[in-house]
């Protein structure tokens, strides 16, 4: 876990592409696509399908790494609107322990918009916690500080002649996306024009490694 000031408050970030704010005793994750494996399945395009058991062994990880009292899920928790029905038993009774046991908020993301039976938790489009406004998406127009997620943003360097690519936070002074915790999920280059548009002046790459924070311009 490394330190990450923003804001005017202070986070840890984890490598694991979490975040947790110790002040709130929060693990604030995103765009964890819960089954999306069931729903390649659906067309024919079959992905390993514990998907959403490995997102799982995740969270519950950095849960007792951490020692989160509460989680902030940033949207896009489900893949679609049926995601949450599709859980298997097992799988949905792990997810409803963890919903009960912690102080569980879902903020409503584009992919889960339309899901009905979320699985414990309470459920928002969007909260301000501590003069930070979390949401699934960043508002560009908007300068108040904000936590969100929807890019899956991902460094990708090359090095002597390799390429890397590993997940990474974006962040300004105002705005700052988390990369995706989901199991299957893909990313988009962190300085593609989205994203540096989302983020603002002064956009930078953040990738927490061992016990330091590398910050990589997006110019």
């Amino acid at each position: 876990m490394v330190p990450l000031s923003f804001a005017g408050h202070e986070f840890l970030a984890l490598p694991e592409a979490a975040l947790f704010w110790p002040a709130q005793g929060a693990l604030l994750v995103a765009d964890l696509h819960f089954e999306k494996a069931s729903w390649y399945a659906r067309f024919g395009q079959f992905l390993p399908p514990h998907d959403s058991d490995a997102t799982l062994d995740m969270i519950e990880a950095l849960v007792a790494r951490t020692g989160a009292r509460a989680v902030w899920s940033l949207g896009d928790s489900f893949h679609d609107a049926d995601g949450a029905a599709r859980l298997e038993p097992k799988v949905r009774a792990r997810l409803f322990s963890l919903t009960e046991r912690l102080d569980w908020t879902w903020i409503t993301g584009n992919h889960d918009g339309a899901v009905v039976d979320m699985p414990g938790g309470r459920r928002v489009a969007e909260a301000e916690v501590g003069g930070i406004w979390l949401r699934h998406e960043a508002l560009p127009d908007d300068a108040r500080p904000e936590i969100s997620g929807h890019f899956h943003p991902k460094l990708r360097l090359s090095l002597r002649g390799r390429h890397v690519s590993r997940r990474c936070f974006v962040g300004s002074a105002t705005k700052l996306i988390l990369p995706a915790l989901g199991a299957l999920t893909g990313g988009l280059d962190a300085g593609h024009g989205e994203i540096r548009r989302a983020v603002g002046p002064g956009a930078a790459a953040l990738v927490p490694v061992a016990d330091r924070l590398l910050r990589f311009p997006l110019s």
